[in-house]
This record gives structure tokens, sequence and C-alpha cells, in this order.
């Protein structure tokens, strides 16, 4: 899928991941409350499919998170990202691997920017572990 707009996730014959995707990648490319808009619904969508069979969905909401945590960091909403990263963090655990390790540095990061540096360099430790990189 083409993503040329952020209405390009809405259009006809677009799956629920292409339109999520697309969110995302519409997300990423603004710095204003557009990006967070689309994020915001990204993460609605992922978590509806999620909810439904989180076998098969549950990473791709924990990415949404991730996006979303990001952005809200960018902003310097701090309070309002650790939650997401949380989040995050939780849905990885179960898969492990590199979707755990990105999370748990997402975590880092919002934990960081609340001042909470202790739990920031425990957690950090855990995703380098996991990290081969």
């Amino acid at each position: 899928m083409a993503r040329n707009g952020s209405d390009d996730a809405t259009r006809p014959g677009t799956t629920p991941v292409e339109a999520v995707e697309g969110l995302l990648a519409y997300a990423q490319s603004r710095w204003g409350g557009g990006g967070i808009k689309r994020a915001y619904k990204a993460v609605a969508l992922s978590r509806a499919m999620a909810e439904r069979d989180p076998g098969t969905y549950g990473v791709l909401l924990a990415r949404c998170l991730r996006t979303t945590a990001t952005l809200l960091l960018r902003r310097g909403q701090a309070t309002e990202a650790l939650p997401m990263a949380q989040e995050a963090v939780a849905l990885t655990r179960a898969t492990g691997g590199a979707p755990l390790a990105v999370s748990l540095y997402c975590l880092v990061e919002a934990l960081e920017a609340v001042n909470r540096f202790s739990e920031a360099a425990a957690f950090s430790a855990e995703a380098d572990r996991l990290d081969p990189g």
C-alpha cells in the first residue's frame, strides 16, 4: 500500500493491518498534533484486533503503543508516554526477543524523562541482555 496521506488508511480495500501501518507511517512523519491523533487511532484499531486475536496482533499493538509513546516523549509529554511504554513491555514479555528489547528501550526513555533513573537503569540492563547488537 502506497502511503501518501492519512486518508490512505481508510480507503476501500485496505486491510485492518494496512490501515494501522498507514496511520503509524503518517504519525511518524508529522511532528504536530495530527501525528499524535493518528497514532492514537492506530492504537485503538490495533487494540480492537488484539482483543479478538492477541497472539496475532499483540505485537502490532505493542508497536503502536511504542510509536505513540515516542511521539509523546518528543513533545515533552512523558507522563502520558510512560503507561504506553509499560503496556508495550507487558505485551511483548511473552514473545521476548527483539520486540521486548525495543519495548524495554522505549520504557527506559520514558522512565528517564520522568526522572525515575534507577528503574530505567534496571530495564536498560534487561534490554541489553536481550539485544545481541
